[in-house]
């Protein structure tokens, strides 16, 4: 097969990692990709917005399955962009319509779609620009901390969590009024729930289902999640307290009716469904939606995936993911973000990665290769990249997340020591990380 991924981070290096193991494959390509995803397939300069660009690219190298990789392209329809393109409609594309894309691209949405179907989630209610007074009238009859959501996308930084109640009703106004444009013209009030967050992943054909490896991220740029909010900064698979009876609780209470509900809405959903989830008191409560993997948790739950990924996908595609028997490693897998210094704030590109000889996939007393063959034989670490660019034989930074080591072990402090060792061992200015993943667990 010729497969086809759209994006450029880590989570799409780690699914051309895993889309490399197949015997399926014949040619991978990546657009736009990154200087890891290189090593697996060929990069292409093609945006993931830009669909005239991805349908030339799709006809030109005979694409036979297309995995999207960030929220964004699907959120904008690039699924019903194939299914109503006559010389496309029969290349499958693994993620949601754009009907299902609104679990993540409109926050409202999501929330009315839970309500509906008796999903456990916070109460809510939702306000639009003439409504300002009433959302602030709203905010003073609830507990600190304030929870306020913007409705569409707003690059992760939609969400505000306040203490103080005048500083919550001038941020309320401040996004009705476009602090992040049209994202925030209509802004969700939420209660906070208390409890210890995860996310659980399902991928489903829309009408059978298999549940991934639970994870945990880490959002705050510092140690003991402090700071602002970042795209993630770490993340653990599997998560020790989501035994088997609390996952059987998610699947119940929150996997089934979500299935259900897209079903009798008429939504086509073949793809990834994340599920943000907190852990109040032994019950799974839904804090969020994302419509596709996510990302750092991509970079720990596709590597504990051991069967063929292609025939994942090609089973999710052909409506036949209920006949796939699905095996996990039960080792954990834990990544920890490099990141450019000054970030989430603001930052610079372009400094020199040494110390990559190290990187790649690492196989038992310290072999590195660089590709997904490695899949053959016991996998200790690898090394996805994020924010990177080749440059000639150098290797340089080009994102605020650069890298995700990822190691692997019996137990979550082997797979920490793995991952913080070859963290120590890559280098480039400016070089951050937190060294406290997994301290809350």
């Amino acid at each position: 097969m010729n497969i086809l991924i759209i994006g450029g981070g880590g989570r799409e290096h780690a699914l051309a990692w895993k889309i490399a193991q197949s015997p399926q494959l014949e040619k991978l390509f990546i657009a736009p990709g990154n200087a890891g995803t290189a090593k697996l397939g060929t990069n292409i300069p093609v945006k993931v917005d830009d669909f005239e660009g991805i349908k030339k690219l799709v006809l030109q190298e005979k694409i036979n399955l297309v995995v999207v990789g960030p929220e964004a392209p699907l959120v904008a329809g690039i699924v019903d962009y194939f299914l109503t393109d006559p010389d496309l409609k029969y290349v499958p594309v693994i993620g949601p319509s754009k009907s299902g894309a609104k679990l993540e691209g409109s926050k409202d949405f999501a929330k009315m779609f839970m309500h509906k179907y008796k999903i456990p989630t916070a109460t809510f209610s939702t306000f639009i620009d003439y409504s300002v007074d009433d959302g602030k009238a709203h905010l003073a009859t609830l507990e600190p901390p304030y929870v306020l959501k913007a409705d569409g996308l707003a690059a992760g930084k939609g969400v505000l969590i306040i203490d103080d109640l005048e500083e919550a009703q001038r941020q309320l106004e401040e996004m009705l009024h476009g602090k992040f444009g049209e994202a925030s013209r209509k802004v969700v009030v939420e209660e906070f729930l208390r409890g210890i967050e995860l996310s659980v992943f399902i991928i489903t054909d829309g009408d059978g289902y298999v549940i991934l490896p639970s994870a945990k991220d880490y959002k705050r740029i510092g140690e003991g999640d402090t700071g602002p909010n970042t795209g993630g900064m770490g993340a653990v698979s599997p998560v020790p307290f989501a035994d088997e009876a609390f996952l059987k609780k998610v699947e119940d209470r929150v996997v089934k009716p979500t299935i259900t509900g897209l079903k009798r809405e008429g939504i086509r959903y073949r793809g990834f469904l994340y599920l943000g989830l907190m852990n109040r008191d032994g019950d799974p409560y839904v804090v969020e939606y994302n419509v596709r993997m996510g990302d750092p948790e991509g970079e720990v739950v596709l590597p504990r995936i051991k069967t063929d990924f292609v025939e994942l996908l090609k089973a999710i595609a052909e409506g036949r993911l209920s006949d796939v028997k699905v095996e996990f490693d039960p080792r954990f897998v834990t990544t920890v973000i490099l990141a450019s210094g000054g970030y989430p704030g603001s930052y610079e590109k372009g400094k020199e990665i040494t110390g990559l000889e190290n990187a790649g996939v690492g196989m038992g007393a310290g072999k590195s290769v660089e590709t997904g063959s490695a899949a053959k034989d016991t996998v200790d670490w690898v090394v996805f990249h994020s924010g990177t660019r080749a440059e000639g034989d150098k290797i340089l930074t080009n994102g605020g997340r650069v890298l995700a080591v990822s190691g692997y072990g019996e137990t979550m402090k082997e797979a920490l020591k793995r991952s913080y060792e070859l963290a120590e061992k890559i280098e480039f200015e400016g070089k951050y990380y937190r060294r406290d993943i997994g301290f809350d667990l």
